[in-house]
């Protein structure tokens, strides 16, 4: 008997060493993405504008870097918090930690190379080397065509710097080890040319990151056999929940009976320049979706995306956009 105990006394402590070791590895080794390149991007006119475009109307990085008024409905950006970072996505929302947006104007960013802000933006890691969580979704960023992205940091190189000194992120357990296998190396794609509709609304779709809100998902991944279906929860700070769209082109619950000029319409509704956002009162529904600035996408942009949606295979998937909190 105490022969069998003291086998099973090495191999609990061969399994706690094991662990132990595989633990360390994962904080200390990872993530590992390689290094950032040296990298020096020309910050010309044409790439700003360009970048002011993807940013503020495709990629929406401004959306989480800016504060949003969540008394307005779709959460207009409060324009005086432009790119200083600050927002706080923490457990009331469903977080597995607390985590803030960083300041992207060039108060908060100066410290970066531009090699170092492409790793970051494209593999989310760090100057220091530190995984983020992919509130930022890195992931779709990391396949986008390289001048992209050079045009993305040339515009938020020229914001006005703004002082904010942000806190630094904190995961829970055990997501502050998961984090560091999330991070991959980028694989970047050539931005078709928009003559290549479908080509070219897959690359839209992906740097639009539609899909990951689209999709159900499951402790936080999204289950791609489901993609575009719609239905993925987001608990509101007052406990409600509210739920995507099916993107689909099933004809019952999804877009399969929108025409093109419907789905276009859909987005420049909010483009007027007399479209005030209304009040929203406490308990009634909001969403997350940012339409203002999607609103802002060219028709040609809105076409291509459009066209890819109706490609894509249809699913029935009846969607409760809105749950009021519990009493």
């Amino acid at each position: 008997m105490k022969k069998i105990l003291k086998i099973v006394g090495y191999v609990l402590a061969f399994i706690l060493i094991a662990v132990a070791a595989l633990l360390t590895y994962v904080k200390t080794a990872l993530p590992n993405v390689g290094a950032a390149t040296d990298l020096k991007i020309e910050y010309t006119p044409e790439r700003i504008e360009r970048g002011k475009y993807l940013a503020n109307n495709v990629t929406v990085c401004m959306d989480c870097h800016s504060a949003r008024d969540w008394t307005k409905f779709s959460g207009p950006l409060n324009k005086e918090t432009f790119g200083m970072g600050g927002e706080r996505f923490d457990q009331n929302v469903g977080m597995p930690g607390i985590y803030y947006s960083k300041n992207i104007t060039p108060e908060g960013i100066s410290r970066y190379s531009d090699g170092e802000l492409f790793r970051v933006i494209t593999t989310g890691v760090s100057k220091e080397g530190k995984a983020l969580f992919p509130l930022m979704p890195f992931t779709y960023y990391g396949r986008m065509d390289p001048e992209d992205i050079y045009s993305i940091i040339a515009y938020v190189r020229s914001l006005a710097p703004v002082k904010n000194q942000v806190p630094d992120s904190e995961s829970d357990f055990p997501m502050n080890f998961i984090i560091n296998l999330i991070p991959e190396k980028a694989s970047p794609q050539k931005r078709p040319d928009t003559t290549d509709v479908l080509a070219y609304g897959a690359y839209m779709i992906n740097a639009t990151a539609c899909r990951e809100c689209h999709t159900k998902a499951e402790k936080g991944q999204i289950i791609k056999e489901l993609a575009f279906g719609g239905g993925r929860e987001f608990l509101m700070p007052d406990k409600s929940i509210i739920r995507s769209s099916n993107l689909t082109p099933d004809l019952e619950t999804g877009i399969g009976k929108w025409t093109e000029e419907a789905f276009i319409q859909r987005f420049k509704m909010f483009s007027d320049s007399t479209y005030s956002p209304p009040t929203v009162a406490a308990g009634d529904f909001n969403t997350i979706m940012p339409w203002m600035m999607y609103s802002k996408m060219s028709r040609k942009d809105l076409s291509a995306i459009y066209a890819y949606l109706k490609s894509v295979k249809a699913m029935a998937n009846p969607v409760t956009k809105y749950s009021p909190p519990a009493n």
